[in-house]
């Protein structure tokens, strides 16, 4: 496993996993917007046709593609889908952010190497300790802290810290039209989950309020915990055993064991995505596989092969081999942020 790859599996496997117990009803804001300017920031080519034509026929009875709408899932990957994942995941940085917090109160951690050089902003140390590095500053970041503190700095970091490049709330940096498209959806009798390698813990706090998604309805990756009675309190406690990665093969598992239904809409952007759209590719009723390709570098970022996180080469093959509809940013794209 190289260090890229690592970053992806590792940087967000600390977590608790997620369970499916219901859905959220669009709001009546939600549902204008998307009936009266369904995806807006999106180019009029012929992606956006692709995706209205598949929707109006899921939603027709008596069309050949309908599909009724308790069958109408769509999962999206987070990372590189709805909001950036470069120049690293956005919560590596937060792990690294918390432990700069509070690093005064260990100083032992001087002593390592990958942990002493990421709270002074230097990964090159990170990729020479590999794996072993990694998972150093992810132990200490995430283990043996209870599950409500853990949220309470998530939290505090969505609403505080700033991504570089853009100089805005991490909130705010996401895909415009990839929100326009949860929306639209959810207006049209969808059901939408995240299922990301990220972790469900990381992304549960903040989903609701910037995706319209529960925390329930996010699938991530996780770890151990446990639970026990302080104080006349029930707590639970992450720490870092039985890890399950939520990327490639373990996606359509995570699909399977807290969803419950094959999806017939799946969105992502690499090849750890590849794998749930297959599975939603075999689905009985008619599906959209949907690949966002990053093109855009002066917009956003230009990637697929030479990457830290998003690798994107196999999907990509298979795309052309199954019809699976590639969005193109840079052409398909108006807006890539509400922000522009």
């Amino acid at each position: 496993m190289n260090f890229s790859r690592s970053i992806l599996v590792v940087s967000f496997g600390f977590t608790v996993g997620a369970c499916s117990q219901g859905t959220v009803e669009p709001t009546e804001a939600e549902t204008n917007t998307a009936v009266e300017q369904p995806l807006s920031a999106f180019n009029d080519t012929a992606a956006k046709s692709r995706i209205v034509d598949f929707v109006k026929a899921a939603t027709t009875p008596g069309s050949e593609g309908f599909i009724p709408e308790s069958d109408r899932i769509a999962v999206f990957d987070n990372d590189g889908t709805l909001w950036p994942e470069q120049p690293i995941p956005n919560q590596l940085q937060f792990h690294i952010d918390y432990l700069k917090s509070v690093a005064p109160d260990h100083p032992d951690w001087e002593k390592n190497p990958a942990i002493a050089a990421a709270i002074k902003g230097d990964l090159s140390a990170l990729k020479k300790t590999g794996m072993d590095g990694l998972k150093s500053i992810l132990s200490a970041a995430a283990a043996n802290i209870t599950e409500a503190e853990y949220q309470a700095a998530v939290q505090t970091w969505m609403d505080t810290a700033r991504d570089d490049r853009f100089n805005r709330p991490y909130g705010e940096v996401v895909y415009e039209p990839m929100v326009q498209l949860l929306h639209y959806l959810r207006a049209n009798g969808f059901t939408t989950f995240i299922v990301s390698g990220g972790g469900a813990d990381f992304m549960r706090p903040w989903t609701e309020e910037v995706y319209g998604i529960p925390p329930y309805q996010v699938v991530g990756s996780y770890g151990d915990a446990t639970y026990e009675i302080q104080e006349g309190k029930p707590i639970i406690t992450k720490t870092t055993g039985g890890l399950f990665v939520n990327d490639k093969t373990g996606k359509p598992i995570a699909i399977h064991r807290f969803i419950g239904k094959v999806p017939v809409i799946c969105v992502g952007n690499s090849d750890g995505d590849q794998d749930m759209m297959q599975y939603t590719h075999a689905s009985l009723h008619p599906s959209l596989c949907v690949i966002l390709h990053h093109t855009d570098a002066e917009r956003e970022f230009a990637y697929d092969t030479i990457t830290v996180s998003g690798h994107l080469q196999t999907a990509l093959i298979e795309a052309r081999e199954k019809d699976w509809l590639v969005v193109d940013m840079k052409r398909d794209f108006k807006r890539i942020f509400a922000f522009e």
